[in-house]
């Protein structure tokens, strides 16, 4: 898990643009959503560099994009690389709100989960089987590869 991990995973950084987890970068403190002078937002700062790069990037297997709205700022997928591209919303069952607090807590153990399992899905179709079979409850969401996952508890 640890080696697929290194091998499959980036993380937006707002200083650093996508970094893979194994990357040895600095401790700081600079949200995507910030606007420097001289650079003006940081999303749109990156989107250029993102748009030439990430589509080599993402390989030809199914995209998990579990960025939030202000890092999905600075790339957005296109064409076949948006097809095969699943987004996740963690909802609290109940209420059917968003989780924000909770939220990267929730994503960052569905992540351990698939790489753990080993599973390799295709599509945002079958990411939801394999989701499902790993005992997250899961719906289709509005958009095409959009998933909800639905969490009762919030922890």
């Amino acid at each position: 898990a640890r080696e697929r991990a290194g091998s499959s995973l980036l993380v937006f950084s707002g200083l650093w643009g996508a970094v893979k987890v194994t990357d040895r970068i600095p401790s700081y403190r600079c949200s995507m959503g910030v606007k420097l002078p001289g650079l003006g937002a940081l999303g749109a700062h990156w989107r250029g560099a993102m748009a030439s790069v990430m589509p080599e990037a993402a390989g030809d297997g199914l995209v998990l994009d579990l960025r939030s709205s202000a890092y999905a700022s600075a790339w957005k997928p296109k064409g076949e690389l948006a097809a095969r591209t699943a987004t996740v919303r963690v909802l609290h069952a109940p209420t059917r709100k968003v989780v924000s607090h909770f939220n990267k807590a929730t994503k960052g153990r569905i992540v351990r989960s698939l790489l753990e399992a080993g599973a390799e899905p295709g599509s945002p179709a079958e990411l939801a089987e394999v989701l499902r079979d790993l005992r997250y409850v899961v719906e289709e969401g509005g958009k095409a590869g959009a998933l909800d996952v639905l969490v009762d508890e919030i922890h």
